[in-house]
């Protein structure tokens, strides 16, 4: 009788521990949704206003939250520095770590961290990446006023390029491009952003932008374009672009299979293109709900119509294949890293003092 009534007890406590991981496996199903309810989700912008990066976050951070969970609000915070390694190493170690802090970084900071730029205190791999909203080209541009109207141009005359942090595309690609075909260009670095590079080029204070996206000129300095105010000297990306059939891309500029191989390297980065990402440690419950509602965003009518408005282009890439991206990019063999390390060696580049309205770009 003893041994009925203690098998009995076995069973029931064996019954109510199932019920009870039934219950957390429920709680743990509904928990992207109930932990979102509600909340303020800060949305980090790398870069200072007015530019790119910043358009784009800011018109995303106006629906996706209507897509996640619990419709939490989205809010945009400008975190200027180092071409964005500011905002990167915050995000990796001072964030929160659930899911209520998103981020939109330099698409080359898996490079900086391959490279092993100054100041990197991250690992990439460990972020989430939630997706990127447009692949399309940069370009390096010069003020027409400067009478730089080409590559060729360039290696004859000397000129003055603006750009962000030491290891932006905006300071590499001109550095490059003197190191390896011979430019004159000299660079100005320590710009909070790509907006106030514009605005030094309308002041005269530089003759050109070391990078801009295609995408962010259309959309933020139409008004250039049509009035032929800028240069196209080169674009980076895999193919050229459709509405600028005859500019080079930087690869047809290579002399030499090695060059060619450099400029792959930095053309790779324009696939990263304008990201989202939210710190490492999320519950992947809440990325999956994240990734799910960037993607859901992108078949918005509200969210695409007001992109049209601002002629942003729009090509989105999902969180999944971006995460592979930046995972390949870390883990560049060691004999190619070398040689893009060799290439943007700088040698000729001046930084804005603070007093100047710039950032010492390694200082942060």
């Amino acid at each position: 009788m003893e041994a009925r009534k203690l098998s009995a007890l076995v069973a029931m406590s064996l019954f109510a521990s199932s019920l009870a991981m039934v219950g957390i496996g429920a709680a743990q199903a509904d928990s992207a949704d109930e932990f979102f309810a509600g909340k303020r989700i800060n949305v980090v912008i790398g870069y200072s206003g007015g530019a790119g990066y910043d358009q784009y976050a800011r018109v995303l951070a106006r629906y996706m939250g209507e897509h996640i969970p619990g419709k939490p609000t989205l809010i945009p915070q400008n975190m200027p520095g180092a071409g964005s390694r500011k905002a990167a190493n915050w995000l990796y170690n001072v964030a929160p770590k659930d899911g209520t802090t998103l981020a939109t970084l330099g698409q080359n900071t898996a490079t900086d961290q391959a490279l092993k730029a100054d100041g990197v205190q991250f690992d990439v791999r460990q972020f989430n990446w939630i997706g990127n909203m447009v692949v399309v080209n940069n370009v390096l541009s010069t003020w027409a006023a400067s009478g730089i109207k080409t590559i060729e141009d360039a290696t004859k005359t000397p000129s003055s390029i603006g750009g962000t942090g030491a290891a932006s595309p905006s300071v590499i690609y001109p550095q490059v491009a003197n190191n390896l075909l011979g430019t004159k260009f000299k660079i100005i670095a320590g710009y909070p952003g790509g907006g106030d590079v514009n605005l030094a080029m309308e002041r005269g204070e530089v003759d050109g932008r070391g990078s801009n996206s295609w995408a962010s000129y259309k959309s933020t300095k139409g008004d250039w374009l049509r009035d032929n105010k800028v240069n196209i000297l080169f674009q980076v990306g895999p193919k050229r672009e459709d509405d600028l059939p005859d500019v080079p891309l930087l690869t047809d500029l290579a002399k030499t299979p090695e060059q060619k191989k450099v400029f792959e390297v930095l053309s790779a980065d324009v696939s990263v293109g304008r990201p989202i990402l939210t710190t490492p440690g999320v519950p992947q419950d809440r990325v999956a709900a994240l990734r799910k509602a960037f993607d859901d965003t992108f078949k918005d009518k509200a969210f695409l119509a007001e992109a049209e408005k601002q002629k942003m282009d729009i090509s989105p890439m999902s969180g999944a294949e971006l995460q592979k991206i930046v995972a390949a990019t870390v883990e560049m063999p060691d004999s190619i890293i070398a040689m893009v390390k060799a290439a943007i060696q700088i040698r000729d580049m001046e930084a804005l003092a603070p007093e100047k309205g710039g950032v010492n770009p390694n200082a942060e």
